[in-house]
């Protein structure tokens, strides 16, 4: 059976669509800000790593997924790889301590 002609169907992936691209702008919004900082961290001689700030943020995502009503485990995972994209990127920056 074609789904093609369901006109539900097609309303709800209309909106997913709409969504992954603006999650794709946003990340890309992201790295540019998450690049700034790590230029800067390699101008002053800090490591590529913060892990207290890694923690923090961890924390308060897990509990921000919680309240919308999304697994904070997931939460956790993407942020995770997240960051270690963020921190791949300010290594190869020339910050690798």
């Amino acid at each position: 059976m074609s789904t093609q002609g369901d006109e539900t169907l097609n309303e709800f992936r209309s909106s997913i669509d709409n969504i992954d691209a603006a999650l794709i702008l946003l990340l890309a919004e992201r790295f540019k800000v998450t690049g700034k900082v790590g230029d800067y961290k390699a101008k002053v001689g800090l490591p590529p790593a913060d892990l207290d700030r890694e923690a923090e943020q961890i924390q308060r995502l897990r509990q921000l997924a919680d309240e919308a009503g999304l697994d904070p485990v997931f939460s956790e995972k993407f942020l995770r790889f997240v960051i270690d994209e963020v921190i791949r990127h300010h290594e190869k920056a020339g910050n690798g301590y």
